[in-house]
């Protein structure tokens, strides 16, 4: 448990920190003044002020902020109030900054945490993938099993039990439960040589085996040049957006009708749990789950909901459309009514994560 809440604030804190770093970073290129970078949420537990930035690390683990100059002030309360504040010193506010820069600082958030699923895809593709193969080779072969009383040995291939033709395991598997305790001739290729042995399937084999007592799968380890990598990455990246978008859309469409979340939607507790499961599989599948996890960040991140950045970007569209600046005190009730709304979400989520846990699913 220990283990799995430290690997799961790790992921979290990181996610969060390169999103929040794509805005900060963007700002500052830009010449937007950046007031504070906080990781979490407020409360604060303590902040240190750098070269006119506040870094500050707060109670809430759930996320993080940027919060720049001007962001959410009206800018005929800041000529009020700075009536000598012109050209260069002016622009440091965000909302006195062009609608394009605008958007640059918001889509960057989005933009770090495309990259670093992309920079993690592309690192695992060069350990390699494993992906059905069509063929079903043994893995493993337990002692005293029928299996090695025939000769079977790791590697071998089956390709017919019988005159069926074996491709994925269960072919295999379910045509040797279906003559338990008969004769059934396997067609094997060791080494591309062919070759057909007899086997009498177990019909009551030990604990933890099966009728043959053989480790079979249909996947092998494919592996991809440096070429490769770059297009593969971004080929994986877009079908996992792809489903992801789908995903939200028919859940919004769930709560929308009044019906509950399905069970593949998770909120904190839930991502916690497959954190656990990754944590069991190694730091491959580790590192797997964090890249989705930060390319899920990204699509949440970019919808046009108010307090998150797409929101923000709406109304800066929205503003080019009309071709004036909307009230500054709309938006800002915006943002508040969409964050409520997400706390609520997230509320309900980890509500039926509790359940999904007590009912053992």
């Amino acid at each position: 448990m220990l283990t799995t809440a430290l690997v799961f604030f790790a992921i979290l804190s990181i996610l969060v920190l390169i999103h929040e770093l794509g805005h900060y970073t963007v700002a500052r290129w830009i010449g937007v003044k950046v007031e504070e970078f906080g990781l979490g949420l407020p409360p604060r537990i303590f902040g240190k002020k750098i070269g006119g930035t506040v870094y500050s690390l707060n109670w809430l683990p759930i996320g993080g902020f940027v919060r720049l100059a001007g962001e959410d002030e009206e800018d005929h309360i800041l000529k009020r109030s700075h009536p000598a504040k012109r050209g260069e010193t002016l622009r440091k506010f965000f909302w006195a900054r062009s609608k394009k820069e605008r958007a640059a600082i918001l889509v960057a958030g989005v933009f770090m945490n495309i990259l670093l699923a992309l920079g993690l895809t592309a690192y695992l593709l060069t350990q390699g993938v494993l992906e059905p193969s069509g063929r079903v080779r043994v893995e493993k072969v337990q002692p005293g099993s029928p299996a090695e009383t025939i000769g079977l040995q790791e590697n071998d291939v089956v390709t017919f039990i019988g005159t069926k033709p074996v491709s994925v395991p269960k072919d295999l598997i379910d045509a040797t439960r279906a003559h338990l305790g008969e004769n059934v001739t396997l067609t094997i290729v060791r080494d591309e040589n062919e070759t057909k042995m007899t086997v009498i399937p177990r019909k009551d084999p030990p604990a933890g085996q099966g009728p043959l007592g053989v480790v079979i799968t249909d996947l092998t380890l494919r592996t991809f040049t440096w070429a490769e990598i770059p297009a593969e990455a971004v080929r994986i990246n877009v079908l996992r957006a792809r489903d992801m978008f789908t995903g939200i859309a028919g859940t919004l469409w769930r709560l929308v009708t009044l019906k509950p979340p399905t069970a593949d939607v998770a909120g904190p507790i839930g991502i916690a749990r497959v954190t656990g499961e990754a944590v069991k599989f190694g730091w491959k599948a580790v590192l797997e789950f964090m890249s989705i996890l930060s390319l899920n960040l990204a699509v949440l991140n970019i919808l046009p909901i108010p307090a998150l950045d797409g929101g923000r970007l709406a109304f800066v569209f929205l503003e080019k459309l009309i071709g004036k600046k909307l009230r500054p005190a709309f938006e800002r009730s915006a943002h508040q009514m969409g964050m409520i709304i997400l706390i609520a979400l997230i509320f309900l989520v980890s509500v039926n994560d509790i359940l999904r846990l007590t009912k053992g699913l």
